[in-house]
């Protein structure tokens, strides 16, 4: 007796068995749509999130959080600018590195590659170099060596295994009394990597620093210093504070400009999933109109005694506003559960989905990626749910608005 009689009288509506079982029918097709809807959309929005980890987690394991490089030239004082930033409190760790493109040849195989020099010791700091290794190791990089540790596909591309040679081109050229002649070298491949991105996987390639020095004439120089930050969100803040701490002039860059492009795309493709995935919900909560509709036409005369008893257009539009919302509030828990708990379970529900049809969804042949990875994320379910209760609450409006306008008289006229 102390509750709202808005509040009262729909709940009641909405626990009360009806006469017509097809208003339950309806009732329950809009919470199971919202349901589902909401289940899609929380799973679907979960694996993309687990592609984007899986992916950022596989780019960065080959590249770091960010780099600082000379503003021209090369960068002579790197051990200088390695000590200053590991002495800043976000840098976790850095690495110098000797950057340039070539072409590698093999048995009559040519392929285009960037090299990359490094100091293994340095360099497994600020990448998870020894976790992709394949065939052979990162140690086998020793100055004076001529070693390289190709990707997969490259090494495949050139028909290359570890202990074979392979002849590196470089774009720099000899001048002799024969003429200009390409600057050539032969190396050993010592490892092979997968990281399990095509593009590092196709087209890189390590060797030493001091062998890369050489090779591209930088003396004691290199072409910047490699970071891993604590915070790897904060890439660009933190980059540019280490570099303002440095004194002089210096040019930085970070893995989300380096990717900007990639992760972008990623996002469209989220948001336009999630705009797509909402109109199931939108369907599902048109339901509710249909449902309030036959309520409303069902309880005429109930409306019209609430009206001769003294009830405002107002509460009578709030009566049916309670009982479809508890509709949509209902749909959306029950959703939200289900969908939290099979986005949760995606790497155990797929493959028992996959062995009883029989058929690899995702085979590791074709996809570097052989498995659904998922992320649950606490702001995509609030914002799901926030999304369909606003849908299943505005298709509330116009049945009640309809039910307020009922005339008490011709109600009756016909009891």
């Amino acid at each position: 007796m102390y509750r709202p009689l808005p509040l009262f009288v729909g709940l009641r509506y909405t626990r009360a068995k009806r006469r017509n079982h097809f208003i339950s029918f309806i009732s329950f097709v809009s919470v199971a749509g919202i349901a589902l809807g909401i289940t899609a959309l929380i799973t679907v929005m979960s694996v993309m999130n687990g592609f984007e980890r899986e992916l950022r987690e596989r780019i960065l394991g080959m590249t770091a959080h960010a780099s600082v490089s000379a503003f021209e030239g090369s960068l002579q004082d790197w051990a200088t600018v390695v000590a200053a930033a590991q002495s800043h409190s976000g840098v976790l760790a850095a690495a110098p590195f000797v950057r340039s493109e070539a072409m590698l040849s093999h048995a009559g195989r040519v392929s285009g590659t960037v090299l990359r020099g490094v100091l293994p010791d340095y360099e497994r700091r600020v990448a998870d170099l020894d976790r992709h290794a394949v065939a052979g190791s990162f140690e086998a990089l020793q100055p004076g060596g001529y070693g390289l540790v190709l990707g997969r596909e490259l090494a495949r591309t050139l028909g290359v295994d570890v202990g074979d040679k392979v002849t590196v081109v470089t774009p720099e050229t000899n001048v002799t009394p024969a003429g200009v002649t390409p600057r050539l070298r032969r190396f050993e491949v010592v490892g092979i990597f997968e990281v399990g991105m095509y593009e590092y996987d196709r087209g890189l390639a390590f060797l030493h620093l001091a062998d890369a020095q050489r090779l591209f004439r930088l003396d004691a120089g290199v072409d910047g210093v490699r970071l891993r930050l604590r915070d790897m969100f904060a890439a660009p803040r933190l980059v540019r504070e280490v570099a303002a701490s440095l004194g002089g002039i210096y040019l930085v860059s970070d893995w989300t400009r380096e990717h900007a492009n990639f992760f972008r795309a990623v996002q469209i493709e989220k948001t336009a999933m999630f705009v797509i995935l909402t109109l199931i919900v939108a369907v599902a909560a048109f339901n509710i109109v249909s449902t309030l509709v036959m309520v409303v036409t069902d309880k005429q005369s109930d409306i019209a005694i609430l009206r001769t008893i003294g009830a405002s257009p107002g509460t009578v539009m709030l009566v049916f506003m309670v009982q479809g919302v508890a509709i949509g509030l209902f749909g959306t828990l029950l959703g939200i559960v289900a969908g939290v708990a099979l986005a949760s379970n995606v790497e155990v529900v797929v493959p028992f989905i996959e062995g009883i049809v029989g058929i690899k969804f995702l085979a590791p042949d074709v996809y570097y990626i052989s498995d659904l990875p998922s992320q649950v994320k606490g702001g995509d379910v609030l914002g799901v749910a926030l999304v369909a209760f606003l849908l299943a609450t505005l298709a509330t409006l116009y049945p009640s608005w309809r039910a307020a306008r009922t005339r008490p008289a011709e109600a009756l006229s016909y009891e």
